[in-house]
């Protein structure tokens, strides 16, 4: 089937109350960047509660930095920064009004965010079994090397949650894509990657913080 067969069975974008689709963009972009301000405090308040534990004992942190996995580290930050791109070029393909295009790069994005997770997965595995948890039988003893890793267990946790939420949204936004039972003119793609540039942004904070940073 054309493009111009698939665009014609997608349904009106336009939603009530809305009578302009402009202004229904602008507000469900508006709502977008509420909620991403509100996910930045949250994570905010977690990179202040870190600085500050790391000020109080930087060589403990340091210590316990040296034992975070860095290859796993920098190998999903490669995954992430390529999925961004891939959603980018798939809202600008919505924009050409290439459905097929997009719906493939809104599928790349979703396996790239699935690649981050079963890297992380290898990576908490090797974590556990070197005795990273924090815990009675911690490898590192009993001092603040164990508030490092109840950051790190918390901070890429939380990430981890985001992004899995992420990559449902992205699959739904596919399936809708790739079926034409959504228009490419709805403010869904727009905000879906603003959505995932977020859990980008954060992981990119965290990389630097958890693996390089402490290790100064």
């Amino acid at each position: 089937m054309t493009e111009t067969a698939l665009a014609s069975r997608a349904p009106d974008p336009l939603r009530e109350p809305w009578s302009d689709l402009s202004r229904q963009r602008e507000a469900a972009t508006l709502g977008m960047w509420l909620f991403l301000m509100s996910e930045m405090l949250f994570f905010g308040a977690l990179f202040m509660a870190f600085s500050f534990s790391r000020a109080l004992d930087p060589a403990a942190f340091a210590e316990a930095a040296r034992h975070a996995e860095i290859a796993y580290g920098a190998a999903n930050t490669a995954v992430l920064v390529t999925s961004s791109l891939t959603i980018t070029i798939a809202v600008r393909a919505a924009n050409a009004d290439r459905r097929r295009l997009a719906a493939r790069l809104l599928a790349a994005t979703a396996l790239l965010g699935v690649a981050f997770l079963v890297i992380k997965g290898f990576e908490y595995r090797d974590d556990l079994r070197h005795h990273l948890f924090p815990g009675h039988d911690f490898a590192l003893g009993e001092n603040a090397t164990q508030i490092f890793w109840a950051f790190y267990w918390a901070m890429t946790g939380i990430h981890a949650i985001h992004l899995t939420v992420g990559i449902a949204v992205v699959l739904r936004l596919f399936w809708l894509v790739r079926r034409s039972r959504i228009s490419l003119a709805s403010p869904q793609l727009e905000v879906t990657s603003l959505y995932w540039h977020l859990v980008d942004g954060f992981w990119i904070v965290l990389f630097p913080v958890l693996y390089v940073a402490v290790r100064a």
